[in-house]
């Protein structure tokens, strides 16, 4: 696994590389809010348990849906100004997007899928995707740090 903490002063960023498996999802909520507690944001703090969330649901959705045997998942967080973090997840498989979430709380049959990205869309204040050449994807959210 490779990260990158970016130097104090700069632009705050950190990106490690995590097995497509159930335990790199659980990795990376870890990961995520152990690096905003070193940027200032404790565990506990609305911000951090926002982040955790929303970094759970995308990389399970990682692991779930954009899976190819042999290859990571990306997350990334980077400080865009000093009230928003940008969460991106990135995997390798750009033929399986994210639906947009209906406007009405899914169907609440247990065997029924997509209702994490109800979550992602009730904490950031945007969200999107973006193709990551050659094959993949990035699924991003943008989240207040106040």
């Amino acid at each position: 696994m490779k990260s990158h903490i970016s130097a104090p002063g700069a632009t705050r960023h950190f990106t490690q590389l995590l097995s497509a498996t159930s335990r790199g999802a659980r990795l990376a909520r870890l990961l995520a809010v152990q690096q905003l507690a070193e940027w200032g944001w404790p565990p506990s703090c609305t911000a951090s348990e926002s982040a955790a969330l929303v970094v759970a649901e995308l990389a399970a959705n990682a692991v779930t849906h954009g899976r190819v045997r042999g290859r990571c998942f990306r997350l990334r967080l980077i400080v865009e100004a000093p009230d928003t973090l940008r969460v991106e997840v990135a995997d390798p498989r750009g033929d399986r997007q994210p639906q947009p979430c209906a406007t009405t709380v899914p169907d609440p049959d247990p065997d029924e899928s997509g209702r994490g990205l109800l979550l992602v869309d009730a904490f950031a204040t945007r969200w999107g995707t973006e193709p990551r050449p050659p094959s993949g994807k990035t699924v991003w959210a943008c989240l207040p740090l106040t």
